[in-house]
């Protein structure tokens, strides 16, 4: 049987991030079509995938950028078509924007960043991406942007003591966003840390603190696998 396609949309500056989610997607049996949005690149057609994953972006959902007009058209056409989606961090926030109004996101007055147990909510139990968290989860977090928690389509799975919304799902639909950074590998984080020192500390991290705490954040990992059997199973 052939395996389910998978479009990657890379929003950021490079493709592909320290994380190599794209990679990882194939390792776990999906066929991968990578477009780099953020250089303007954008499949024809949505026809043939099974799933969407969304990266996140040095960019705001709220930016009127060619890139992220054409990006907010392809997931509302991706939603008529119930086709799954995972946003990342501007991920989730695009998503956000596309499917309940470009005022759900907004520009906080401070950077939320660090490692955090996430309170989970009871939603969680039952949802399809996030069932296999407990009561909370531990993850990293690193945001300037956030989405709004109060929109009536929104089904919050996970909050902060800073921010009520870091994971949240579209009504009963197969649309999921994660504020925060699951795929980060303990192995990666140091690197990732380091390639972004400055804006890090300008953020107000501690970024060898962050290194030292550095951590693979495994419970948090299985949303990313249960998206990937939720695509697979179709």
């Amino acid at each position: 049987m052939a395996s389910k396609r998978l479009l990657y949309l890379g929003n950021g500056r490079k493709f592909q991030s320290v994380a190599k989610l794209d990679e990882r997607f194939e390792g776990w049996g999906l066929t991968v079509d990578r477009y780099w949005a953020f250089n303007g690149e954008f499949p024809d057609s949505l026809d043939g995938y099974d799933g969407i994953f969304v990266s996140g972006s040095p960019h705001g959902a709220y930016e009127d950028v060619p890139f992220i007009v054409r990006e907010h058209g392809l997931i509302q056409d991706a939603a008529a078509r119930d086709i799954p989606m995972l946003g990342i961090c501007f991920g989730s926030q695009i998503l956000a924007s596309a499917l309940c109004g470009r005022d759900q996101v907004f520009r906080r007055p401070f950077c939320e960043i660090g490692y955090k147990a996430l309170p989970v909510a009871a939603a969680a139990k039952d949802d399809a991406v996030c069932r296999d968290l407990g009561d909370s989860v531990h993850m990293f977090v690193w945001h300037n942007d956030e989405v709004r928690a109060d929109h009536p389509d929104m089904t919050i799975l996970a909050s902060s003591d800073q921010c009520p919304n870091q994971i949240w799902r579209y009504r009963d639909k197969p649309f999921w966003g994660i504020q925060g950074h699951p795929e980060i590998t303990r192995d990666q984080a140091p690197v990732w840390f380091e390639e972004n020192r400055d804006r890090m500390t300008k953020d107000g991290a501690d970024v060898d603190q962050l290194k030292r705490s550095a951590d693979e954040a495994a419970e948090a990992k299985t949303m990313l696998t249960r998206f990937v059997e939720h695509v697979q199973r179709g």
